[in-house]
This record gives C-alpha cells, sequence and structure tokens, in this order.
C-alpha cells in the first residue's frame, strides 16, 4: 500500500485506458494547459500545429475536440495522410512549399508549436492573423531567434508553457475521458527499452513508448 497526500493525487476515468491514457499525464497536459491558459479553445478558430510527433498528435485531437480548424505544418510530406486520414486534422501545410506557405500567409489565429529542434520562428509568425499568437512547447538545444517586426506590425504574441497543476490536469483527464482522447502508443516490455531509445534516437516512434511493467514481471 502506498499512502500519499489526496491534494497530489488523480482520478483516472473508467473509460480511459490506462497505456493509452498514460501519456497524457506529459504531452497531454502539456498542450492542453497553454491551449486553456492562451484562449486557443474558441470553436471556429483556426489552430496551426507546427510539428507531428508526441504533442503535437495530441494537439490536433484536443483541436477537434474544442471544435477549432486544425491544420498541421510539417516539414515532413509523408505525413500529411496521417494527420489528416488518422489525426482528423483539416488541413496540411508543408513548410518546404513556398506556394503553399503563400496562400496560407495570415489565415491562422492560433500556432502551438511542438518542435523541439532549432527552426525559424518568423515563418510561423507570418501564418497568423492581426493579434495571433504564436505558442511553443517544445524545447530547442538552442537559443531561437525572435524577430520583432512581425510581432509590432501585426500585434501578435508569443508566448510559452511548459506543465500544469493538478487541477488543470484533472480537467484535462476529465476533458480526454469525454472526447474519447488518448495517444498513439507503442506497448513494449521491459526487455525492449534499450531498442526503444535507439528507435527514439532515430525518431522512429508513433508516438509514445508505454512500458507493460505488469507483463514484464510476470514472465
Amino acid at each position: 500500500m502506498v499512502v500519499v497526500n489526496q491534494r497530489f493525487v488523480l482520478r483516472f476515468p473508467d473509460n480511459l485506458a490506462p497505456d493509452a491514457g498514460a501519456p497524457l499525464l506529459c504531452a497531454g497536459i502539456t498542450v492542453y494547459s497553454p491551449m486553456k491558459y492562451y484562449g486557443m479553445t474558441e470553436p471556429g478558430k483556426h489552430l496551426g500545429v507546427a510539428g507531428l510527433g508526441g504533442l503535437g498528435h495530441v494537439a490536433v485531437k484536443m483541436g477537434k475536440a474544442f471544435g477549432l480548424k486544425v491544420t498541421v505544418i510539417s516539414g515532413s510530406p509523408n505525413k500529411e495522410s496521417e494527420a489528416i486520414d488518422r489525426l482528423g486534422a483539416d488541413a496540411f501545410l508543408l513548410s518546404s512549399d513556398p506556394a503553399k506557405i503563400k496562400a496560407s500567409l495570415g489565415t491562422m489565429d492560433f500556432i502551438i508549436d511542438t518542435v523541439a529542434a532549432v527552426h525559424p520562428l518568423t515563418p510561423l509568425l507570418a501564418l497568423l492573423k492581426l493579434n495571433g499568437k504564436l505558442i511553443t512547447v517544445g524545447l530547442p538545444d538552442k537559443p531561437l531567434e525572435l524577430p520583432v517586426f512581425p510581432l509590432v506590425l501585426g500585434r501578435k504574441m508569443v508566448g510559452g508553457s511548459d506543465i500544469g497543476g493538478i487541477k488543470e490536469t484533472q480537467e484535462m483527464l476529465d476533458f480526454c475521458a469525454k472526447h474519447d482522447i488518448t495517444a498513439d502508443i507503442e506497448l513494449i516490455k521491459m526487455e525492449e527499452i534499450n531498442t526503444a531509445f535507439e528507435r527514439l534516437a532515430k525518431s522512429d516512434v508513433r508516438y509514445r513508448f508505454v512500458i507493460d511493467v505488469g507483463s514484464s514481471l510476470s514472465q
């Protein structure tokens, strides 16, 4: 038995699968918290999701649950079918396609930037409407360059977020249970951890590894 202070306990909804629901305690609250705080929940508004990985795929699902128009922004053309057909995004914007980028300038109300690698912010800022918000939750290992002119001329905002508290995390879990949102996972056993780390280094996971401790220990 483990005894803990009730202030630090979460109630996991019965209809959330424990394995696919577990990553919501990290990736889920990481995108839910800024969406709520920065007002990125108004139905009919246009949300851009930069990067389609562990955070991005959950952001797509939450954006649709909030009633937003969701466009995935990615440099990987092979993720278009994944974004639209599997995750339910409304559109896919290839960041290396100048024509499509030009056609999308000034069309988005919000962008949640989940990219963890160093990348330019200017193209993302250009996609925002007047008063648009670019919120970053990815953590590149080097500083990003932030141009001032696009912010001033478009009265745009750049913000960030990390995670949420217990109350908000419970709210997020209940929201996901209501809208049938879970993370896309690969369930592995403990002896597969080293292989999983090797695959992580190659970005070869869709989209979270979850360790099945119970089955691993029972063998």
